[in-house]
């Protein structure tokens, strides 16, 4: 019988729907495997295994009084620390935001809580959910477990880390710029950006509101769509939330599992390639491709021009928007208050200690953007190319079904490597910044190991073509097989 904590999540739902097995015994594996690995991997800031045993134990009530409930019942979950929750701190991986209890439930949570899914704790994350690679949490960097001396990526390392080593089923992220797909290419992890407006806002930290997105992850690609299904939909308490009907993911990624991808476009992106790849990921990348060919997709090479433009544009967008959120951190009404004379004084003292390094650059990046005599040369700019970016993806969609690229342009880096090298880490994003940019979605799906380290593939598609991700990436998941 498989183990509860390797077993995929439609594994274990069955076998908790058919009482089998309860959900009770399924979370306690888990929080068994958080109290022996996670010391040495650091993927969880707060474990809620009371809570998280009490939902457990009310799924399994309701199974034995005849109700017949949600797909995951029962499946335990780890959140991101930066959706809000009643019952567990959300600190963002910040001192400002060290031991803060929301006053209310993010909508992503609630949907969690209602679909009976208990949740096991919260992830750790780069503050405020900005870099790549788990090392500007508060809290200290996630390590990789595929190699403990290595980057799990960023901004959503613990989430992926959680997944990679057996820690949870199941996990929600966010990303902004890659902060899904980049940790799931590079822990061998499913993670899915979906459109932007289809997954609620509401109740997440914002970092860049026009950029960040909820969306899930697993080690499969139907687990993904699963948890896709539960927590997607309009939410009339997020203004940015499209009112639209959410496809089948579920029954897109059971269809791509059959291995017949006949009549799929296929475009590989010409500018993410090339110079600064490394040599396995492209190969690894390649063999993908003709993996996709293999089951019947037709394969053609796209030119997206403005792509190369992607990363100063993102880095003017993203820093004025973190300026204007991060204002509300002002020790006046919640998180750190130090320091003492004017309101001036106290806030200065209070965003000087509570905030780190990499949150006080961009909020200045941000500032001098959005600053008079600046606005059109920075940040207009910047927009114009968003423009651009979102014209080539139309371009290209008019070719094509799906896009794809590598995920990453290398495997997994060492702790340390890039710290004290703002721009090489920036540019560790390349491949998955323009996708957020034009509000589209996609999917990093794992193609292997390069000198024993993960790699994945990214799957793109048009805005409100989620399926299509779905599809794609269960039909090459299944076609490539277990990854050692």
């Amino acid at each position: 019988m498989t183990d509860l904590t390797t077993a995929t999540a439609a594994e274990l739902a069955g076998r908790i729907a058919a009482r089998e097995v309860s959900s009770e015994e399924v979370t306690r594996a888990h929080l068994d495997r958080i109290a022996e690995v996670d010391g040495e991997i650091n993927a969880y800031l707060h474990v809620g295994g009371d809570e998280a045993l009490e939902a457990a134990r009310a799924v399994d009530a309701r199974l034995a009084g005849g109700e017949e409930l949600g797909p995951l019942a029962g499946v335990p979950v780890a959140l991101k620390d930066v959706f809000t929750t009643t019952d567990a701190p959300t600190t963002c991986a910040s001192k400002m935001l060290d031991g803060y209890m929301s006053p209310y439930d993010a909508t992503v949570t609630s949907r969690l809580r209602a679909a009976g899914i208990p949740i096991l704790g919260k992830t750790n994350l780069d503050e405020f959910a900005m870099g790549s690679s788990t090392e500007n949490s508060a809290y200290g960097p996630t390590k990789n477990p595929w190699d403990h001396t290595r980057t799990p990526g960023g901004s959503g390392g613990g989430s992926a880390a959680a997944l990679a080593s057996h820690q949870a089923p199941l996990a929600v992220g966010t990303d902004t710029g890659g902060s899904i797909r980049q940790p799931a290419a590079l822990t061998a992890t499913v993670g899915v950006k979906p459109t932007y407006g289809t997954v609620s806002r509401h109740g997440l930290v914002a970092s860049a509101s026009s950029l960040d997105q909820g969306g899930p992850c697993a080690r499969t690609v139907e687990d993904a769509a699963l948890l896709h299904q539960v927590i997607a939909g309009h939410d009339p308490s997020d203004s940015t939330s499209l009112n639209v009907a959410i496809d089948d993911m579920v029954a897109a990624a059971r269809e791509g599992a059959r291995g017949d991808l006949k009549g799929v476009r296929v475009g590989v992106v010409r500018e993410l390639g090339g110079e600064g790849y490394q040599a396995g990921v492209e190969a690894a990348f390649q063999s993908a491709v003709e993996t996709l060919r293999g089951l019947g997709a037709e394969v053609v090479e796209v030119s997206c021009p403005n792509f190369q433009y992607a990363l100063p544009a993102y880095y003017l967008i993203l820093p004025s928007e973190v300026s204007s959120n991060l204002a509300r951190f002002d020790a006046m009404r919640y998180g750190l208050r130090t320091g003492d004379g004017s309101a001036d004084q106290v806030m200065a003292a209070s965003r000087a200690e509570g905030l780190g390094p990499e949150v006080k650059r961009r909020i200045m990046l941000g500032t001098y953007a959005l600053s008079a005599g600046y606005y059109d040369a920075f940040y207009g700019q910047a927009q114009k190319i968003r423009t651009l970016i979102a014209r080539d993806f139309d371009a290209a969609y008019e070719k094509v079904d799906v896009l794809v690229s590598p995920t990453t342009p290398t495997t997994a880096f060492p702790l340390g490597d890039k710290v004290s090298d703002p721009v090489a880490m920036y540019k560790f994003d390349l491949c998955t910044l323009p996708l957020n940019l034009a509000g589209h979605c996609g999917m990093s799906v794992p193609t292997g190991l390069v000198d024993g380290l993960p790699t994945g593939m990214q799957i793109m598609a048009p805005a409100l073509a989620d399926e299509r991700l779905y599809r794609v990436g269960a039909a090459f998941e299944a076609a490539r097989g277990a990854i050692a």
